[in-house]
């Protein structure tokens, strides 16, 4: 899950723009060439960002939250999605394959250990990652936690969410016909994976346009169309990833396995008003997470860009490592 989307004003809080210093395609096998890039100092604090999605792709305004005078940050394309190739394509992509390419990027750049940085999806897979590499880790910080249970799924496409957003609701449904309504998420698999060219955009722009209205807590719900080629990938590997329940091991996994990073501190960016990734989810990883902290943000959503959400993931990372 997760687009930048939101106020204009949040960008008060960000760094300049800065241009990277290098950029890269990774040959991580499989068919699979994944984009790779490095701004700020060469030799300052290394911090890998994961996008959301999956599917989402990095931009440009996910470096500024750092600190270019302190920081080295790497962002990347996971597979199938940005400038990574092929395009838009579920082969040999899984969460284990992801994980299996951050620990490539941070070899090929000669890196121990990292401070670990992602929304949305991208907390889902820093959490993994974690997980699976504690030793790799320095610090996790994550924003609108999304843990990848069947619950979540539930509340976000099985009408919960819905509830509240009941206009963009009955157009993210309506392209379904009512037989197929108690699984939306296998109902637009159908479609997205179809092999017709207009029906899986058609599908990709209204998937996409679901999440995307749903966004800012400043949204008015209406239609947010994505172009096309943005779209098709974000909805695909969405869709792919939690019709396979994000390819974890059994339900609630990553809840189930914080005891491995018992020893690895965190720091959680909550939207008190998330719609899509509702805060139950981070106060229950707080719980079981001693060495994190919550900081709930009382007038945000769930977008990166949320001006609340920006001016304390700066403070966070500007506050680490002093004092």
């Amino acid at each position: 899950m997760d687009k930048i989307s939101g106020q204009k004003s949040a960008v008060q809080y960000l760094y300049p723009p800065i241009e990277p210093f290098d950029r890269r395609m990774l040959d991580v096998g499989d068919g699979h060439q994944v984009y790779m890039e490095q701004s700020g100092r060469p030799d300052g604090i290394p911090v890998v960002v994961l996008h959301g999605g999956p599917g989402g792709g990095c931009s440009p305004a996910m470096r500024r939250y750092f600190d270019p005078t302190r920081y080295r940050v790497i962002l990347f394309d996971q597979r199938g999605c940005g400038r990574s190739k092929p395009h838009a394509s579920v082969e040999a992509n899984t969460t284990w394959h992801l994980v299996a390419d951050i620990e490539r990027i941070r070899a090929a750049l000669g890196i121990d250990r990292w401070t670990v940085f992602g929304g949305s999806w991208g907390a889902t897979l820093a959490l993994i990652y974690g997980i699976t590499h504690p030793d790799t880790c320095v610090h996790l910080v994550l924003r609108g936690v999304f843990t990848m249970t069947q619950a979540e799924l539930d509340w976000f496409y099985g009408g919960g969410a819905g509830r509240f957003w009941p206009e963009p609701w009955a157009r993210f449904k309506g392209l379904i016909p009512e037989s197929e309504h108690d699984d939306l998420i296998a109902a637009y698999h159908r479609r997205l994976f179809s092999g017709d060219p207009r029906i899986e955009t058609t599908h990709a722009k209204a998937w996409s346009s679901w999440e995307n209205s749903l966004a800012s807590v400043h949204s008015t719900g209406q239609r947010s169309d994505s172009p096309a080629e943005y779209a098709r990938a974000f909805a695909r590997l969405e869709n792919h990833y939690f019709i396979n329940g994000g390819f974890l091991e059994h339900d609630g996994w990553i809840l189930a396995n914080m005891h491995r990073l018992a020893d690895v501190p965190g720091t959680i960016v909550q939207g008190r008003y998330d719609m899509i990734c509702p805060p139950e989810m981070a106060y229950a990883l707080a719980q079981v997470w001693p060495a994190a902290t919550l900081r709930m943000i009382p007038l945000a959503g769930h977008a990166l860009s949320e001006p609340g959400i920006s001016a304390e993931l700066v403070r966070v990372m500007n506050g680490m490592g002093v004092g």
